[in-house]
């Protein structure tokens, strides 16, 4: 039966409608966002365990990808949805740092609990938190260091502490994987009002289980997973000239139904010779451009490719519009919309075009192109599950790279910077005063948890750890000490080369931030008129209980 709204004003919601008030639905809300993070926390840092996500039809993903675990988990309430939310967005915006930003959420909602059974009002919580986020903006900026696209070396340790944390292999491998993405931002990356600007799309990942990490490369040029169309075409073509179509080489079937009426033999020859002639055109025209190698966006008649293979043109025909563009970056070359557009000068080219067999499939290699403004990594692993989290490493590490070469910053990772943040923030909040002060401080430990995990992590003593981390910062000299998790003990992690951009670390107490704005002030969870039953019942879902540590 509907709840009581309001004293004895009657009832306003139909019968069977779910709805929590106030406190409650806080306290519901709040435990769901820190079991979400709970559930999350295992996987940070290099010693971060990985999750198997199994699907109702058996699909198996196992990684240790904050966002692709949160995207495949099957997450029901929707205080948990808004955790994903935070992910994805961390996702979008900086392409790493999403266990980070989760792990900071789930714990400013776990303080804000403490905090309401203080009696301390949701507004003022708000408050205190937006004030800390605003400070430790300020700090982060002052404890950045600058980068540029010179200082390669930085940028590798970048790339290769993204990818530390997911489980692909040895050192050598991520080093190697950590210089191919550098050298792939470098080559796409943008002067744009003096800043640097890197469009990540056009650096294409694409994946073949088959060999093994090491195998992993980068094409200067585009990799198409398509086979030349003919058998009679050459396989690898050297200085080619391509190019580019968006239309089909055959005949346009009619858009209405036309009825043709052929009474004699010569009349049909009449027909087929007509249809030889125009497909013999269509080719003749891509011949007098003095293009070898054309890419259809469109179908590729058998007749036409007859002809083609006859005037030694390689084609690959039905390739997708990203790749197309791409090539087009790549090559130099302009898309032709129609063949009468097709000019010599819209031609790109490439040193070598060669189709090659990879793990029994057939792929054409576009390569060795002069200056490329488009590149392909071209990642192998042992078994699809290897190859899939490889990838997964190389998004990650062309993410945060791409960060830290637009900002041009970054800071010392490992939970130095966090801890640096903590203890600023624990001095501000003595200086703000009132009530905000203890949100401040409930800000400045919720930073506290990233060291802290690292360090439960890789199985050391969570408290020893942040004792020995404190005691280093309180000294000038201590502020880039971190947890060394390979070692076991609190080192100097910018000795260790342990850094990371700072976009990733301010979008991470950013969405944190918000998206604990946004939970604290709801207190009241009405199932609305959607299409399915509402909420679930007692307003939070099976085994979503609200433990709190």
């Amino acid at each position: 039966m509907a709840r009581q709204v309001s004293g004895d004003q009657g009832y306003v919601l139909p019968e069977g409608a779910q709805r929590v008030i106030g406190r409650d639905a806080m306290r519901v809300n709040l435990a769901i966002g820190y079991a979400v993070a709970n559930i999350i926390k295992t996987t940070l840092g290099p010693k971060g365990m990985d999750k198997m996500m199994v699907s109702d039809l058996g699909d198996i993903v196992i990684t240790n990808d904050g966002a692709t675990i949160l995207e495949e988990m099957n997450v029901d309430h929707p205080a948990a949805k808004l955790m994903v939310e935070i992910a994805k967005t961390q996702d979008k915006e900086v392409g790493d740092g999403t266990t980070t930003s989760v792990v900071i959420a789930g714990n400013l909602l776990k303080k804000a609990n403490d905090m309401l059974d203080q009696n301390i009002h949701p507004t003022t919580i708000i408050k205190g938190y937006e004030l800390a986020a605003k400070k430790a903006e300020t700090v982060l900026d002052a404890l950045s260091e600058k980068v540029t696209s010179e200082d390669l070396e930085i940028l590798r340790k970048i790339a290769t502490i993204s990818m530390s944390s997911k489980g692909i292999g040895t050192d050598d491998e991520k080093r190697k994987i950590a210089e191919l993405v550098v050298s792939a931002i470098k080559q796409v990356a943008e002067k744009k009002d003096g800043k640097n600007v890197v469009d990540q799309d056009l650096i294409k990942i694409e994946k073949k289980a088959g060999g093994e990490v090491m195998d992993t490369t980068l094409i200067n040029g585009v990799l198409v997973d398509k086979e030349i169309v003919h058998s009679g075409m050459a396989k690898s073509i050297k200085d080619a000239k391509i190019a580019l179509l968006d239309a089909a080489l055959e005949i346009e079937k009619t858009e209405t139904d036309a009825k043709i009426e052929i009474t004699s033999p010569d009349q049909m020859e009449a027909f087929l010779k007509q249809e030889e002639k125009m497909l013999r055109e269509m080719v003749d025209k891509v011949k007098k451009t003095g293009a070898n190698v054309v890419f259809c966006q469109k179908g590729i008649d058998d007749l036409a490719q007859h002809y083609l293979s006859k005037e030694g043109i390689a084609a690959v025909r039905r390739v997708k519009k990203s790749d197309m563009e791409k090539l087009a970056r790549a090559t130099g070359a302009k898309i032709a919309s129609s063949l009468e557009d097709l000019a010599s000068t819209d031609l790109g080219h490439a040193g070598h075009v060669e189709e090659r067999k990879i793990a029994g499939e057939a792929m054409v290699f576009v390569e060795k192109c002069k200056d490329p403004k488009s590149v392909t990594l071209f990642v192998r692993g042992g078994t699809d599950h290897v190859v899939s989290e490889v990838e997964r490493a190389v998004v990650d590490a062309r993410g945060a790279v791409s960060s830290a070469l637009e900002e041009g910053k970054y800071v010392v990772g490992g939970g130095s910077v966090d801890m640096e943040l903590s203890k600023e923030l624990m001095s501000y909040a003595m200086e703000i005063g009132g009530r905000e002060q203890l949100a401040i401080q409930a800000f400045a430990e919720a930073l506290e948890t990233i060291p802290r995990v690292l360090a439960e992590n890789a199985g050391m003593d969570p408290i020893d750890t942040l004792v020995s981390l404190k005691t280093k910062h309180k000294n000038a000299d201590g502020k880039n000490y971190g947890v060394d998790v390979h070692a076991g003990k609190t080192s100097d992690m910018k000795a260790l080369g342990v850094l990371e951009p700072t976009k990733v670390k301010r979008q991470a107490i950013a969405s944190a931030t918000e998206t604990a704005r946004l939970i604290l002030r709801i207190d009241d969870i009405i199932s609305s008129r959607g299409k399915s039953g509402g909420m679930p019942p007692g307003g939070m879902p099976p085994g979503m209980g609200g433990d709190m540590e």
